[in-house]
């Protein structure tokens, strides 16, 4: 079993320093993951914010 860091949206915002509707359309645009908790609730994994901000910087390089 993982033990997967999950994320709120406003754990990943205050992370990557972005708003929750940055954080929401890189959900959208699949450049995070993130998983349905409930019927309502989405969690972002920690390993996908830190991939995404790996990714980043690659491009900047």
């Amino acid at each position: 079993m993982s033990t997967e860091e999950l994320l709120t949206m406003d754990d990943a915002a205050r992370l990557l320093r972005v708003s929750r509707w940055t954080v929401f359309r890189l959900m959208k645009e699949r450049q995070v993951t993130s998983l349905l908790v409930g019927q309502r609730c989405r969690r972002i994994t920690a390993s996908s914010v830190q991939a995404y901000i790996a990714r980043q910087v690659e491009e900047a390089a």
